[in-house]
């Protein structure tokens, strides 16, 4: 079969990334593979988010610029999938006539029909039907990049909760989790082909299974722990309502699970989780975080925020920034409030004027800089073992393209912080034993948004074989 070359832009999410994998390699049996060069591609893909505002225009602006490239190209087949499609429908098709593919969150495995109708027949295509139960469920064979270490994998899709500013629920359907069977086969696979962490993705995985009667979220990182090969296990995200005390206790007794949670909270008023419908309080989520901390004291915690929800006044807005500060997060991700089609919130009156929340987000990202440069800095001096990922995307080489006696490559701990290295001639001869294996780092030095350090004699010893000299950074 003569291959035909797909393009694929993926906008938004971890869970889309994961979607992305799966279009490419259902797209396989046509006779699809990847390329990363748009104008030579048969077909391009625009992988859609609606979460946010900014990712839909990303989206709309992306498949502008496609109507010029399909104008000197007619045969090219433009496709756009992901939360806007599901969202939008026949109406791109109608503001954009050069889309020949509109496909929802849950047409996925569907794609390859429509493609070869498409092929055959030049017809245009709107499919955007939501089904209750996962029509695939067993692993698709994706093309993993080469020396990938990480990878992710989603157990479950959809959503129950109808948080009011969100339309998850509305655009990939009801909450519906996968067999564990299917998932553990997946990740062995994954494994086999070089992969050494993953990450279990789902709108809410601390809810996994209760609908079906499938083993709880515990159960399931428990048989994924077992799982020879795997070094590592991450998941997001967790919804704070549906943090069990089991799911708290897997931290400190599985030791592949990393130390790191992200448990998003959006916001540090009672009364504004209320009218987000988030169905906890304040109080409820600082317990929920007091025994994550005593499980396993060194846990990372990160989390999302949404700054000027409709009616938010000065001081409940004060009452996050005060929760930022009383929990020391990690890390975080803030949004500014905007309103999403279908959402109940959109049709809130009391809306905070965009100057507002501008200058809502810009205090709010103020204080965690502060807060997460303190953090790097007290993690100086101390030995992290990371998973190591491969070359930094930075590396000086000479004239020659060869790179110098120390090349700098980079990893993650297990808290989920990016950390630099040299990596000297004597390893640098053993390329095997870095990208994707273990090392101890001894921490040097702090960047605005990773840190650095040098390999440790211990791990220098167990590596080369021999006895570790000191290593320069």
């Amino acid at each position: 079969m003569k291959s035909k070359l797909l393009y694929i832009n993926t906008i938004g999410c971890q869970m889309n990334v994961y979607d992305t994998e799966q279009m490419a390699g259902v797209l396989f049996s046509l006779g699809y593979r990847l390329t990363d060069d748009i104008e030579s591609a048969d077909m391009v893909i625009v992988n859609t988010c609606t979460i946010r505002e900014k990712a839909e225009q990303k989206a709309f602006s992306f498949l502008g610029r496609l109507a010029k490239i399909k104008a000197v190209k007619p045969s090219l087949i433009v496709g756009v999938g992901g939360c806007v499609a599901q969202q939008e429908g026949e109406a791109i098709t109608r503001r954009m006539p050069y889309v020949d593919l509109v496909f929802g969150t849950h047409a996925i495995f569907r794609l390859p029909e429509m493609v070869r109708r498409i092929e055959h027949s030049r017809c245009r295509i709107v499919d955007v039907r939501l089904s209750d139960v996962i029509e695939v469920n067993k692993p698709v064979d994706v093309q993993l990049n080469e020396n990938q270490v990480s990878s992710f994998v989603t157990v479950m899709r959809g959503c129950d909760n109808y948080c009011t500013y969100c339309v998850v629920p509305h655009v990939r359907g009801r909450e519906t989790s996968r067999h564990p069977d299917h998932i553990i086969e997946e990740i062995r696979i994954r494994v086999e082909k070089g992969v050494r962490e993953v990450t279990l993705l789902g709108q809410n995985v601390n809810s996994y299974g209760g609908k079906e009667g499938l083993c709880s979220f515990a159960e399931l990182l428990k048989k994924v722990n077992r799982i020879k090969g795997l070094d590592r296990i991450r998941f997001t995200t967790s919804h704070p309502k549906d943090l069990s005390d089991d799911l708290v206790s897997t931290f400190g007794c599985l030791e592949k699970l990393c130390h790191h949670i992200h448990l998003p909270v959006q916001s540090g008023d009672d009364d504004i989780l209320k009218r987000m419908n988030r169905k906890y309080s304040r109080d409820s989520y600082l317990e929920k975080l007091a025994r994550l901390r005593a499980t396993c004291p060194d846990i990372a915690i990160t989390s999302d925020f949404i700054v000027g929800f409709p009616g938010e006044t000065d001081r409940q807005f004060q009452a996050t920034l005060d929760l930022i500060e009383t929990v020391q997060y990690d890390g975080l991700f803030a949004f500014m409030y905007s309103d999403r089609p279908i959402a109940q919130a959109a049709a809130f009156s009391d809306k905070i004027p965009n100057l507002v929340k501008k200058e809502r987000l810009k205090a709010l990202l103020e204080l965690q800089e502060g807060i997460r440069r303190n953090k790097y800095q007290a993690m100086v001096g101390q030995v992290r073992e990371i998973l190591v990922e491969g070359p930094s995307r930075h590396i000086n080489t000479n004239a020659n393209g060869v790179p110098p006696a120390q090349a700098r490559y980079r990893g993650r701990t297990s808290s989920n912080h990016i950390v630099h290295f040299n990596a000297p001639n004597s390893l640098l001869k053993k390329k095997e034993l870095l990208t994707g294996t273990l090392m101890d780092i001894m921490i040097e030095g702090a960047y605005a948004h990773s840190l650095w350090g040098r390999v440790t004699q211990k791990t220098m010893a167990e590596k080369t074989g021999k006895g570790g000299a000191t290593i320069a950074a």
